[in-house]
């Protein structure tokens, strides 16, 4: 394979990963929560979001084994490396963050939300990025 159409590869992957985050995030999560009361949209996005980190991950591990191969330097590397820890880590708390929420345990609920929320908003930042400077 070519390290031009490796290259285009990776950004397609980042611009992929980085339009699911923001379409889960900023068009399918919000419009549930105004149009379905809680106890629907809640267990809707339970099966949503593990499938997002999986696939996000799963894409991610592509890139990065590309960066290897194409030789695109540290930061392709390290993009990819976050964006696969970061989406490991994500679904792997799901169950817990889950648990919480069921057993009102709502501050760690909050911290294990809010660890998903941050890590994938860097995912997201890092790949947008990644994409422009590239």
């Amino acid at each position: 394979m070519e390290l031009v159409m490796i290259g285009s590869l990776q950004v397609l992957l980042s611009g992929i990963i980085a339009g699911m985050i923001i379409f889960q995030a900023g068009v399918v999560a919000p419009a549930l929560f105004k149009n379905l009361p809680a106890e629907q949209a809640g267990p809707f996005l339970r099966s949503v979001f593990p499938k997002l980190f999986g696939i996000a991950f799963l894409l991610g591990c592509v890139a990065f084994v590309l960066s290897f191969i194409d030789n695109g330097g540290a930061a392709s590397k390290i993009v990819f490396l976050v964006t696969v820890v970061a989406m490991a880590i994500c679904y792997l708390v799901i169950p817990a963050t889950n648990s919480a929420k069921d057993s009102g345990e709502e501050g760690t609920f909050k911290k294990l939300h809010s660890l998903s929320v941050i890590l994938t908003l860097i995912v997201l930042v890092l790949n947008v990025i990644w994409v422009f400077f590239s």
